[in-house]
């Protein structure tokens, strides 16, 4: 009986990875697909005599006529989104698919040109299955210029786990380093098409951005989210629309922490990678006196306990000092061979930063951070982010006049 049910776990393995790799070829031959549909459109479009105007009759007849053998899924509007992803991503796939292009456009021969654009779509799965560009036996054409390092891929360039979805909420970022860092991070931590469009909307890349200099800006744009000391952890503001729940004063703790239980997936998302659930109300006891931990984390990059406290009002120093009491209990009680020492975070509706500084003083062991319980506009947030800048340059001017 153990046999048979090895054979069969066995086998529902194959079969479930078949399912997903035919689902990521299907989702890569769309993206690839339209991509050269974006491309046919641009280069048709550059030999007209009045660009714009014969451009918009170009994308009408082209859907009139793509309607009627294909269905709806080829509207003027489709069509120009992908005229658009052509345009955002040129190096989607490389240079060989440039010259399977001129081959086909050199030709007069419907089976060759067919030929060549079945070789664009076959060889954009080879890069999806994970095929070094340029090593394969025969390939005379040039590789990519990433083709010899160890990672093969790099942002703007096609990847298996990006979908037609993925790439259109792609192209609304406007900013070419904040949309390298949404590929990277869609990929690294699997992001859904709907995740994407949340932290975009949320302006995650702006709110990391934060406290960031130009190197890492570029440390950003170039590999992602990398958490190397406690500072890279927190966002300011963090925004919890997923809740549900209404921005009221009336507001208490504990519905807070509730709903962020009953969202635990959601939430972790939105504090991001490295956080592992430990416990909720903790009860710690000191000479008689209960005290009660809202929430409490693991990081497993920067291997530390992180302590939550939540506040539905503005931010007092007692706040402050009650959860430092929380994190220096952790360290001496809590904290094993191994574990660095541990961070707190208090998650509040509103703090007077100038409180915060003069309260934790040097310590980079706390931290505190607004909570939004909608995703505020672009404006807003923005808003948000300048406060916190103009804070930070008064702190500095402030340790530089001691």
């Amino acid at each position: 009986m153990k046999k048979k049910i090895q054979l069969y776990d066995r086998v529902r393995e194959i079969l479930e990875s078949a399912k997903t790799t035919v689902a990521r070829s299907v989702n890569t031959t769309q993206v690839v697909a339209n991509w050269l549909v974006g491309r046919e459109i641009v280069e048709e479009e550059q030999h007209g005599k009045n660009r714009a105007a014969y451009g918009e009759q170009l994308l009408e007849c082209l859907a009139r006529r793509l309607a009627a053998d294909f269905g709806n899924g080829y509207s003027v509007h489709n069509l120009k989104f992908m005229r658009r992803f052509y345009q955002g991503y040129p190096a989607l796939i490389g240079q060989k698919v440039d010259a399977l292009r001129q081959l086909s456009s050199t030709t007069k021969d419907s089976n060759t040109t067919s030929s060549a654009l079945i070789a664009s779509i076959g060889y954009a799965l080879r890069i999806q299955s994970g095929t070094r560009l340029g090593n394969r036996e025969g390939d005379s054409l040039a590789p990519t210029p990433c083709a010899s390092r160890k990672e093969s891929w790099i942002p703007g360039q096609l990847h298996p786990n990006l979908s037609w979805t993925h790439y259109r909420t792609l192209l609304r970022v406007d900013v070419m380093d904040a949309r390298s860092f949404y590929e990277i991070e869609a990929i690294k931590n699997n992001w859904s098409a709907r995740e994407l469009e949340r932290q975009i909307c949320s302006l995650l890349y702006e709110r990391l951005a934060l406290s960031r200099d130009k190197k890492g800006l570029m440390r950003l744009a170039t590999k992602g989210h990398v958490v190397q000391q406690p500072a890279d952890v927190f966002k300011d503001p963090v925004v919890m629309e997923f809740l549900g729940l209404p921005e009221s004063p009336m507001l208490v703790e504990t519905n807070l922490e509730t709903a962020l239980l009953n969202n635990l997936q959601s939430f972790l998302l939105e504090l991001g990678k490295g956080f592992a659930f430990v416990a909720r109300q903790e009860r710690l006891t000191l000479d008689g006196d209960h005290f009660y931990i809202d929430l409490v984390f693991y990081h497993t990059i920067l291997k530390c306990y992180v302590i939550i406290d939540l506040k539905a009002g503005k931010l007092t120093h007692q706040d402050l000092g009650q959860l430092q009491l929380y994190v220096n209990y952790y360290d001496r009680e809590k904290r094993t061979e191994g574990d660095n020492p541990t961070l707190g975070l208090i998650l509040c509706a509103d703090k007077n930063d100038a409180v915060v500084r003069y309260t934790l003083g040097d310590d980079r062991k706390i931290f505190a951070s607004r909570y939004k319980l909608y995703v505020p506009s672009v404006a807003e947030l923005r808003a948000e982010i300048k406060r916190e800048v103009k804070a930070l340059e008064t702190d500095a001017k402030s340790r530089r006049k001691i």
